[in-house]
């Protein structure tokens, strides 16, 4: 993390001299339109995949539906960096924070999606999206591999399994909110206030709700949902690691910047402002 400046107080500077870092963005936004224009790999199904029944699940609609996964990994966590950030005034904190949560998201996303038009996975409700039903009747070609009657639209989900996209955003948004609070809030500063936990882990009960769901509505295996939390975890924390301390920084709650607001020279005199002051925003030792 850089050294406190005098862009502490600029978010245009701050951008600027993090430009490198949203462009980063802006190609992990290029990366995920380009991996959903895609048409994914269409594995070999067999009659055979069909006997365990893994595969011949009834196609269900969604719990979570697609348009709410960015509010789950995005708006929300949002809400919350701006509200804390409100009351905090820190704009070097603010900008971190959301340069790392989409960051974290958008990764997390291009990978996603790139492993699913990679790999192919059928869905557990393929069968269903194949034939019409679970009681339709199925049809193979010479190789033995499946003839699918199913619309253009329900086919392109249809080998989109692994890993579970819904699972790795909730994971990459609600596992960032969640160490920016455990962060803000010093829950390892063995002061024994347990109260800390239920605002820190209430974000990633609503991630493993949509995980649950994914299973439940016979989008995906299990497996599925396990990659897709463990990838959106991983990113997330990578992502916070790259702007903030560690959750067992001793002094993580402590942090003195210097900030030289306005240095003026002439032929009389030279006038030199410096403010020092305490941030207990969380930010740590690094700023």
């Amino acid at each position: 993390m850089d050294p406190p400046s005098p862009l502490d107080s600029k978010l245009g500077a701050l951008v600027k001299h993090h430009y490198l870092s949203w462009i980063f963005v802006l190609v992990l936004v290029g990366i995920e339109i380009a991996a959903q224009l895609i048409t994914p790999y269409k594995r070999y199904v067999s009659q055979y995949m069909f006997v365990t029944g893994e595969l011949k699940y009834p196609l269900k609609s969604n719990t979570v539906p697609f348009e709410a996964v960015p509010v789950i990994a995005l708006v929300i966590p949002l809400i919350f960096v701006l509200g804390l950030n409100f009351w905090k005034r820190s704009i070097r904190d603010t900008h971190h924070a959301v340069l790392g949560l989409f960051t974290a998201v958008l990764l997390t996303a291009a990978i996603t999606d790139s492993v699913k038009d990679g790999i192919g996975r059928p869905r557990p409700d393929f069968y269903a999206r194949c034939f019409g039903s679970v009681n339709g009747t199925a049809l193979y070609d010479v190789t033995g591999n499946v003839i699918c009657t199913g619309s253009t639209a329900v086919m392109r989900e249809a080998y989109k399994s692994f890993p579970s996209g819904h699972t790795s955003w909730s994971f990459a948004g609600m596992g960032y909110l969640s160490m920016y609070l455990a962060g803000k809030l010093g829950i390892f500063d063995k002061k024994g206030h347990s109260w800390k936990l239920l605002p820190v882990i209430l974000p990633l009960f609503l991630a493993i709700f949509v995980g649950v769901t994914r299973i439940d509505d016979y989008w995906h295996h299990w497996t599925d949902v396990f990659a897709g939390a463990l990838l959106g975890l991983s990113a997330a924390y990578f992502c916070y690691r790259q702007h903030f301390p560690s959750l067992y920084d001793e002094f993580v709650s402590l942090y003195v910047h210097v900030h030289f607001f306005t240095q003026r020279v002439s032929r009389s005199y030279t006038n030199i402002y410096i403010s020092l002051y305490l941030d207990n925003s969380g930010m740590g030792k690094k700023g």
